[in-house]
């Protein structure tokens, strides 16, 4: 139990803590103002969330599964395709996946 506690402690230190209002707004394709392109932006936003799996888990192939889930649900919320509730929600079932893996 303390390995799924660890995993929701990383992602909400990459998702409030170590997410700058900089990346939140410009990880989006539609409030990007910046020359850096916004899926670098969103890319380096995602590996942070699987660096703190991998570093959790010990187990590098969950952090590229992290990377490309967090990736996807982040470019969902920046399309409006949903909200944040829906978006912290699929992040910690993501949680949940690895965790029961």
């Amino acid at each position: 139990m303390s390995e799924l506690y660890w995993l929701l402690c990383g992602h909400f230190l990459g998702d409030y803590v170590f997410q700058s209002d900089w990346v939140a707004i410009n990880k989006s394709r539609h409030t990007n103002k910046t020359p850096v392109h916004w899926g670098y932006v969103l890319t380096s936003h995602a590996v942070v969330h699987g660096v703190m799996v991998s570093l959790v888990t010990q187990n590098i192939w969950f952090g590229i599964a992290e990377t490309v889930a967090h990736f996807v649900i982040d470019f969902g919320k920046c399309e409006n395709w949903y909200g944040i509730h829906v978006d912290q929600g699929l992040h910690g079932l993501c949680k949940i996946i690895w965790w029961i893996l």
